[in-house]
């Protein structure tokens, strides 16, 4: 049997706290901005407020991973 790992040393981007933040952020910052954005957009029906859900969230997914990888590769890991 192998020993168990505790914790990691990786050479160079960390994607496991990529990850992480990635979810962390979109969950709280995107939800609030999702939900403020829905505001100013007539949703009449749930399949409209849903498809609006996905498609902003879609892109603040997108924008908050670039940001975390960017922000991983060139403050935390230099």
């Amino acid at each position: 049997m192998p020993e168990r790992v505790e914790e990691s040393d990786p050479d160079g981007v960390d994607y496991g706290w990529v990850m992480q933040v990635t979810f962390v952020l979109t969950v709280t910052a995107g939800s609030v901005l999702v939900a403020l954005l829905s505001a100013f957009v007539t949703l009449p029906t749930w399949g409209a407020r849903a498809g609006f859900a996905i498609r902003v969230g879609a892109v603040i997914w997108i924008c908050t991973a670039v940001g975390a990888y960017l922000y991983e590769k060139r403050v935390r890991a230099a």
